[in-house]
């Protein structure tokens, strides 16, 4: 009999991951490598959105549409699309704003037109533990240079 590594638990959760993946994949129509980076610019895109929201939100002292926590004057007004050059080729992202103009983002900064590959890598390493590495070698085996380990280290590290 051979043993996992893996308990029952685990390796039913892996099977799981790997079909929520597959039907993603189909619902996303993707069908070659290029539809592949298309996916991994949406990604990147998505969690740089979110992460300059939650500086906003940090900024501000509260959260969107959470007008009763508000603390001072100062208030959200909207978002200025801006345009990154990644790995992946060019991603639109959309950037929050404020009122008073006093908002200066520290993820993706003021003037900056590219994304380091170190924020990449970070960004994909967290989604990397939701693909199969079959997926992500790929990948990279075709547009980057091979996955190390740092790839999964947190994104905070």
């Amino acid at each position: 009999m051979p043993k996992y590594k893996l308990s029952p638990e685990e390796r039913a959760a892996e099977k799981e991951t790997k079909e929520n993946l597959r039907n993603i994949m189909k619902e996303l129509d993707v069908k070659s490598f290029d539809d592949l980076k298309d996916v991994f610019k949406l990604m990147v895109g998505e969690m740089l959105e979110n992460g300059l929201e939650g500086e906003l939100d940090d900024e501000l002292g509260y959260t969107k549409y959470d007008y009763r926590n508000k603390l001072g004057e100062n208030s959200r007004n909207g978002y200025s699309k801006k345009t990154l050059k990644t790995s992946f080729g060019e991603t639109e992202i959309k950037v929050p704003r404020d009122r008073d103009g006093e908002f200066e983002p520290q993820l993706v900064k003021k003037n900056q037109t590219t994304l380091t590959g170190d924020i990449e890598e970070k960004i994909l390493s967290m989604h990397a533990m939701m693909l199969p590495s079959f997926f992500i070698n790929l990948f990279f085996i075709n547009n980057q240079p091979p996955i190390t380990n740092s790839m999964f280290q947190p994104i905070f590290s």
